[in-house]
């Protein structure tokens, strides 16, 4: 049996195991409740999802092709886990707390006025990447690619130049402690 959805409108829903759809294609997930729920192996093509909650949603090898989410609650998720094919997302208005992008390809990703606190971006790929009016307490960059990468507008980030590849990248000449934190300057 074909469990799949084309261009349809999920609204003010708790979606379970047994609602769930192997594929959504071009669909709207408006208030919904996805939070624990395991969509391991289901595929999201050119999907949005508004004022959701995916808190600790399992995504092993969960598809997202084109992927928007507005004002949605991704806290802990591994989007490590997620299949990689075609990975494409954008947040905004979203808290992403201590969620995994870990060794993930998320070049010219836009996160805009998102929490990202706590987040792992370890050797992730993040050429390009808008952080606009983003909050990056504790998220943890090492070995990433922030080549061309926009934290202009961001806060609390904590960046080594020295563990991550930065060329091209804009900062904020205000926010420039975040690069040089390992030095204990007095910076006024």
């Amino acid at each position: 049996m074909d469990k799949s959805a084309y261009q349809v409108s999920i609204e003010n829903s708790v979606l379970t195991s047994e609602t769930l759809c192997n594929d959504y294609e071009d669909c709207t997930f408006l208030n919904c409740d996805l939070s624990e729920l395991n969509l391991a192996e289901v595929s999201f093509s050119e999907c949005s999802f508004s004022g959701c909650n995916l808190t600790n949603v399992k995504i092993k090898h969960t598809a997202f092709k084109n992927v928007t989410f507005t004002d949605c609650k991704l806290m802990g998720i591994q989007f490590t886990d997620a299949n990689r094919f075609l990975l494409e997302l954008t947040f905004t208005n979203c808290i992403l707390d201590y969620s995994s992008f870990y060794q993930l390809k998320l070049s010219k990703t836009r996160f805009s006025n998102c929490s990202l606190k706590d987040v792992d971006f370890v050797e992730t790929d993040l050429s390009n990447a808008s952080l606009d009016t983003c909050d990056l307490y504790a998220a943890t960059f090492e070995r990433t690619n922030l080549s061309q990468a926009d934290f202009r507008t961001a806060i609390n980030y904590n960046l080594d130049p020295s563990l991550n590849t930065m060329t091209g990248a804009k900062f904020s000449v205000l926010s420039l402690a975040g690069l040089l934190d390992k030095y204990k300057l007095k910076i006024t």
